[in-house]
Order: structure tokens, then sequence, then C-alpha cells
């Protein structure tokens, strides 16, 4: 049995072990610390409870989107640098440019696809890449040369196991970190989640009222 943290509420509760634990375990299997350097694709769920992680860590956080509005907001938890991928279309260019054409530590890949391979050309010499999301396709091709060049590591994640968890549940307490709960719908609403969810509407997560004192996360 694993004990909740005492900050959070039940409904906060729910969050934990799909989006908090995968972006508790990318962030440490990419053994990101102090003063590196985290690139984080969008402003969904595990993004931004990686972005929570990250500065807990007091590392620096790059974070896109297409959502001036929700980088503002990404800004409001900590991010350090924000890229609107619709006005800044060559983002790698500008992710150099914040890093002095070094690159970033660590990648969250939570689009997948073609994405990979921008992500990668904008990674440091040992950096790591988890993969968690394939919201632009499964197939993702990369470059070889550019990958044993990097001495790149591209690991493809899922959540983690109980002592990852408690872990995590223990940073959660000690920095009192709470899952960004955008909006919350309650059964009979549940198209409507679904729709807010398929439009990108949301800023971290989104529930879901089963019934009174029961939630699902979406």
């Amino acid at each position: 049995m694993t004990k909740a943290p005492a900050n959070l509420s039940a409904l906060e509760d729910v969050y934990l072990p799909v989006a908090g634990l995968t972006a508790w375990n990318a962030l440490h299997y990419a053994s990101v610390t102090a003063g590196e350097t985290v690139l984080l694709h969008g402003t969904g769920g595990v993004s931004i409870f990686a972005l929570q992680f990250a500065k807990a860590l007091s590392a620096h956080v790059i974070i896109t989107s297409s959502s001036d509005a929700k980088l503002r907001r990404a800004k409001e938890l900590g991010a350090d640098y924000l890229i609107n991928y619709h006005t800044t279309p060559n983002w790698e260019e500008t992710v150099l440019s914040f890093t002095d054409g070094v690159g970033v530590d660590a990648v969250l890949e939570t689009v997948g696809g073609k994405n990979l391979a921008r992500s990668l050309s904008v990674l440091r010499t040992g950096g790591s890449i988890s993969i968690m999301g394939l919201l632009g396709g499964s197939e993702m091709t990369i470059d070889a040369l550019s990958l044993m060049e990097r001495h790149a590591t591209i690991r493809g994640m899922e959540v983690g196991n109980t002592q990852d968890f408690q872990d995590m549940n223990q940073a959660i307490e000690q920095h009192d970190i709470h899952p960004v709960i955008d909006r919350t719908f309650t059964f009979d609403e549940v198209r409507a989640a679904f729709t807010d969810l398929e439009q990108g509407k949301h800023f971290g997560k989104i529930a879901i009222l089963l019934q009174r004192g029961y939630a699902n996360e979406i």
C-alpha cells in the first residue's frame, strides 16, 4: 500500500499514478539536476507535472505551446523560457539560442512522429529524450549520425513502479506540489469534457466526476 501525499485532496490524488508518475520518471531516468535545462512540449498533464517537478529540482525549463495564454500560465508555475510554436515554427533555433548553442539536457517527448527528430536536434551531447506521447504518430524517423554524434539516450517509457511512486509522493509533499486541474466536469458533461480535450483547450488535466467523491482523469 502506498500512502498519498498529505498535502493533496482526493481529487488531486487521481492524477498521480499516470500523469504524475510518468513525468516524475522521465526526469528521474534523465538524471536531471539543478541548473540543467529541460524541454517540454505542450501544456498537458504530463508536461505541467514535469514543469513543477523540474522546478522543484532547481532545473531550467523551456516549454512550448500554441497559446500565449497557456504560456503565461506556465510562466506563473516557474517556466523560464516560453515558445509559441505557431508564431515561431522554427522553434529549434530559439531553443538553441536559449542554451547558448549547447542544447538542452533532457526532452520529454509528448508529441512523437516527426517531432522526435526535431527534439534530437536541440539535445546536448550526452542528453536524454524520454518518449511517452504519440500525438504526432507512432512512427518516428531520426538521423542515426545525429544520434551517434550526440551520444544521446532515447527511452520509451510508461509510468513506473511502487518505489518510484513512493519517491514521487514524498517529493510532492516536501515541495507542496499540487496537480493543475484546469476544469472539472460531471458525468453528464462527459461529451463536453472529451471535446475540450480533443480541441486542446485544457491546461494541465481535466477531471470527470463519476459520482460524489470519485473522479477519473483524462
